[in-house]
């Protein structure tokens, strides 16, 4: 498969096959090359423990494939089953005592006591428009909002939860520390822009849609993108390492679903000095460690709601939690870490034998760590779930040095490819409205070092793929996915 095509893909994550599906469905000849020996990225699914227990190896729970506007055009929620947990986080506190995030915020803020008003008049016109903000967050920040109401009332949340101000609406601890739980999903010092910008826009969508969990785990979302891709002529290269353009056959669009360092090294001085100094002026930010648990029976937790949770954050107070995030910015791993946690066979009982569960989870540490997070993680479950020792039968441990050598994309173990601070969410990697168009003929970026950025969306690549059908092709108008 050397001889010419239309369009070629180089990374099979998201990203990737949603550029790689999108150009297909304009009629075009697309092949995809992905250097691991399975497509996924880090959407992928596998036996990491025992036999019969299958985990999700990176991503876990899936906001976006609801919220993505990609995701809502591809048709995605009638191709898998995408399963709604009733708590979408909960966030447990010494004591038994727990916040409950469900899907309705009324709910939500009966549980807050004397925050449940300051909590829902937070989210509320959020999470009633939350299609108009992900228009407003899904794509480049250099251009004018389509929703300005929208982006003016997420504007002043965010300058609110962003700064010192951040308690200034809370009298009390439940609330507060369950958006600093979303919020540390951005893995960067709180309170900041972008951790608030990110925790928002993540909790707005646990009280519209919710926060899926595909059956089957994530690999069932690739292995859909697979399969349109195919039905429309694509073509998928597995165990194909590409480090210079000079090794493809010739196409007239080439997208590439990697890091701006990675599109450095593959393009070399083809690409403008000043733009290659942009690339490498790219941050990379501090890293997650992961660890997959086989477990006997659910999670003991203290507060028994927790069970009906999709996600936990656990890590205690705010102020708790902001201490261990700033520990790690500063290259330390901190005595108490902030846990994030997802917990599928609640919902899909494919994912281990009958009775039994599986449990996804992963700490934030300093970049390149090579520390093995299992005895961090079971001891700060533990705080908040007594006898979870008991459950464990067997566990599978990353650390950031490990998820590096398993995807190229996430730098030192950063998974969000590129630090989500407020500067590298206008300049992902450079400052335009279209930022996925590079100033090479013919080649586009579409990584998570792209606007939106992180997460499993598939935008980057959709938007990188519009641009290229755009300035190589004539398309101007975006092709039918749904059909």
């Amino acid at each position: 498969m050397t001889d010419a095509v239309d369009a070629i893909v180089v990374g099979a994550g998201p990203n990737g096959l949603a550029a790689a599906v999108t150009l297909a469905r304009a009629g075009l000849s697309v092949r995809v090359y992905e250097a691991a020996p399975n497509a996924g990225g880090g959407a992928r699914t596998d036996e990491l423990t025992l036999p019969g227990y299958r985990h999700d190896v990176c991503s876990a729970v899936h906001p976006m494939a609801l919220a993505s506007p990609f995701f809502r055009e591809f048709g995605l929620e009638r191709r898998i089953d995408l399963r709604l947990p009733p708590i979408s986080y909960g966030h447990p506190l010494d004591g038994g005592r727990a916040g409950l995030a469900w899907r309705d915020l009324d709910r939500t803020a009966d549980g807050l006591g004397r925050d449940g008003r300051a909590y829902a008049s937070l989210l509320r016109g959020l999470a009633a428009n939350a299609d108009a903000l992900m228009d407003t967050v899904g794509s480049s920040l250099v251009r004018v909002p389509r929703h300005p109401l929208v982006a003016l009332r997420f504007g002043l949340a965010v300058l609110e939860q962003g700064s010192l101000a951040w308690n200034a609406r809370f009298r009390e601890d439940v609330a507060p520390a369950m958006l600093t739980g979303v919020a540390a999903h951005a893995i960067r010092p709180m309170p900041s822009l972008a951790t608030a910008g990110a925790g928002l826009v993540l909790a707005a969508h646990a009280h519209a849609r919710g926060w899926p969990i595909p059956v089957g785990g994530s690999g069932a979302i690739v292995d859909a993108m697979l399969d349109d891709l195919r039905a429309h002529g694509g073509e998928v290269v597995t165990d194909a390492a590409i480090d210079d353009l000079a090794v493809l056959p010739p196409a007239r669009a080439v997208v590439l679903d990697v890091t701006p360092r990675a599109l450095d090294g593959i393009a070399g001085d083809r690409l403008p000095d000043r733009y290659r100094r942009a690339l490498r002026r790219f941050r990379y930010g501090n890293a997650a460690a992961k660890v997959d648990f086989a477990l006997s029976g659910p999670v003991p937790w203290a507060n028994r709601a927790l069970a009906e949770a999709g996600t936990v954050h656990v890590g205690g107070s705010r102020a708790e939690i902001a201490a261990g995030e700033r520990e790690v910015a500063r290259g330390r791993h901190p005595e108490s870490p902030y846990v994030l946690v997802s917990q599928p066979s609640i919902v899909d009982p494919t994912r281990a034998p009958a009775g039994h569960h599986t449990l996804w989870t992963y700490t934030h540490v300093p970049a390149g760590s090579t520390v093995d997070p299992t005895e961090a993680v079971v001891r700060q479950i533990e705080r908040f779930a007594p006898g979870f020792r008991d459950v464990v039968l067997a566990s599978s441990a990353r650390s950031a040095v490990d998820l590096e050598d398993d995807n190229a994309n996430y730098i030192g173990g950063d998974i969000a490819s590129g630090a989500p601070t407020l500067l590298q969410l206008v300049r992902r990697p450079v400052i335009s409205p279209d930022p996925w168009r590079t100033p090479l003929r013919g080649v586009y970026l579409a990584s998570s070092s792209t606007p939106p950025g992180p997460g499993v969306h598939g935008l980057a690549g959709w938007h990188a793929a519009q641009s290229a059908l755009r300035h190589e092709f004539g398309v101007t108008a975006a092709p039918e996915l749904g059909s």
